[in-house]
């Protein structure tokens, strides 16, 4: 199940919470989630209320006075204690560590040393996990995000008055597609609202797809002449829809590097974002055997990769040429096997038919970690994915 994010006034962690109590999430499940981390004391309400003339769930939580914040570390150990999935875990961890990574950069800190004032905060640890697991939950696979409304203005923060958006939450929204505004909304994306964009979303809206089923998940303040809610969109995505992509092929010819050379290259291509990279056997001037080097990327990355080439490999230039593929819809959907989360890739055929293939380097590392052999680690990855895939929102 595909879930698209659609952010027309921004997002936080508690509209998340509320559209996906608004989809389908079992409220009950909900008021359950402080008891699973460990959280005693916490009451959760859940709402019906009205923004924009919109009918909206609203989600908050009764919190009884708390550490102003926490350091990332105290937040691991919450998240590891906890009874979660193996690949919610993970989603978890990674959206506090790019929070504390970014907050670090910003104030010269070590991650470790970061004081997480508001995202640290205990509401912000149960939006944060009751979105990733939520997702889950209802049995979204794929998570896609559409153009993110910022706001303007002014937010007063722990370090003084900040322009929106907040430096750390810009950061965190990096490489999303983002628009200023509207103005006099003030601020529309909080940090957790950011984080969680950070690691749910595998990119943007998809140019058809099948809605299932759609709700809102409203924000705390009435903002005037438009409804404070995020929409969250359940769908399936169109099969026979091929993604279009605009693409640079880069080019050279090699005749004078060895073998472990060339891989390297290759390899840290592909490290720094390259889509493809091929080596091909090839005859050059002279009569000489070669090797071309082909290097697929994103029009964005040309200019930092042909200096990369350039620059690691021996080639005194770089051809390039701008085109046009046509890839499969795929969906990434992260399984636990043998207490080893592995990332399994859905591909939709043009047919109706899907494909699904287990990342090679997980299989590798859950078959060192179990025992068990690649090929069965890679069957029972396969199966639960297949599972996930089975399992639609009614």
């Amino acid at each position: 199940m595909l879930a698209i994010l659609d952010p027309f006034s921004g997002i936080s962690g508690d509209m998340t919470l509320g559209a996906l109590v608004d989809v389908g999430l079992d409220p009950a499940w909900l008021q359950a989630l402080p008891s699973r981390l460990g959280l005693d004391g916490i009451g959760v309400r859940v709402a019906r209320v009205r923004r924009g003339g919109l009918d909206a769930a609203k989600v908050d939580f009764d919190i009884p006075e708390q550490p102003h914040g926490r350091h990332i570390g105290a937040i691991r150990k919450i998240v590891d204690s906890a009874p979660l999935p193996a690949p919610v875990k993970a989603r978890a961890h990674a959206a506090f560590t790019a929070i504390a990574e970014i907050e670090g950069e910003a104030h010269g800190v070590p991650p470790e040393q970061v004081h997480l004032h508001e995202v640290g905060a205990v509401d912000a640890i149960l939006d944060v996990v009751g979105a990733i697991w939520g997702m889950s939950e209802i049995g979204v696979t794929r998570v896609v995000c559409g153009t993110i409304s910022l706001g303007d203005g002014f937010v007063k923060a722990a370090h003084g008055i900040l322009p929106v958006p907040a430096p750390a939450t810009l950061r965190l929204l990096a490489g999303q597609r983002v628009r200023p505004g509207p103005e006099g909304t003030g601020e529309l994306v909080t940090p957790t609202g950011a984080a969680l964009v950070r690691v749910l979303s595998e990119g943007g809206l998809p140019s058809t797809y099948i809605p299932r089923r759609s709700g809102f998940g409203a924000g705390t303040r009435d903002l005037l002449g438009r409804p404070n809610v995020l929409r969250l969109v359940l769908a399936d995505a169109d099969p026979a829809d091929l993604v279009r992509e605009v693409v640079v092929m880069l080019a050279c010819d090699i005749d004078d590097m060895t073998a472990e050379g060339l891989a390297g290259a290759s390899q840290l291509l592909l490290d720094e974002g390259a889509l493809d990279v091929v080596l091909m056997a090839t005859h050059m001037k002279k009569g000489r055997p070669g090797t071309r080097l082909e290097v697929l990327c994103s029009v964005g990355d040309v200019s930092r990769l042909e200096m990369l080439i350039l620059r690691h490999t021996t080639t005194l230039g770089v051809r390039q040429w701008v085109a046009e593929r046509g890839v499969l819809r795929r969906e990434v959907h992260v399984v636990e096997v043998l207490g080893q989360a592995v990332r399994v890739k859905v591909s939709a055929l043009p047919n109706g038919e899907r494909r699904l293939k287990a990342e090679f380097e997980d299989v590798h590392a859950a078959s060192r970690a179990s025992g068990r052999t690649a090929g069965d680690v890679a069957a029972l990855a396969l199966a639960a994915a297949e599972r996930q895939v089975s399992h639609r929102v009614p």
